[in-house]
């Protein structure tokens, strides 16, 4: 059987499960402890601090597989992916598969999250141009009212 093939056969398959189980919930543990946007180099720098043996391949693994289970929500700052946890805090257990859109703060990296636009248009230029659209992604970035104060003062 192919089943007991996982059980009895090597050890291998139960350890590297298990080592990746720890890995990810150990960065759920850094989401949660600090729910705003952060790099993966972040997030692997806190994981080293915290003592933590997680190679950077398998953060960004593990982020990954988050984002696509709909745990962790993403944006793009400055050429950069930041990933922010998308459950306490943050809306709920609903939160994780509603569709919404972010706008971002380019100074502080500030996050609202905003209603996503009428979405017919998106389908209606894509169908004009040939395309059929798997996903999409809107971010609007500019200054939040704080940073814009801030930066018309100085």
């Amino acid at each position: 059987m192919a089943e007991d093939d996982h059980s009895s056969g090597s050890s291998t398959w139960f350890r590297k499960k298990h080592r990746n189980t720890v890995q990810k919930d150990a960065i759920l543990n850094i989401l949660r402890s600090e729910p705003v946007f952060m790099s993966s180099p972040t997030l692997h720098s806190k994981l080293q601090s915290a003592g933590l043996k997680v190679g950077m391949a398998t953060v960004y693994r593990q982020l990954g597989v988050l984002a696509s289970e709909g745990k962790v929500d993403t944006i793009h700052l400055n050429g950069e992916q930041l990933y922010r946890l998308c459950d306490e805090g943050h809306g709920g257990q609903n939160h994780r598969h509603r569709h919404h859109h972010h706008m971002v703060c380019e100074n502080c990296g500030k996050t609202v999250e905003i209603e996503p636009p009428n979405e017919q248009w998106i389908n209606k230029a894509a169908a004009e141009h040939g395309f059929s659209v798997t996903y999409h992604m809107f971010e609007i970035i500019g200054l939040c009212p704080e940073c814009r104060r801030k930066l018309g003062a100085e």
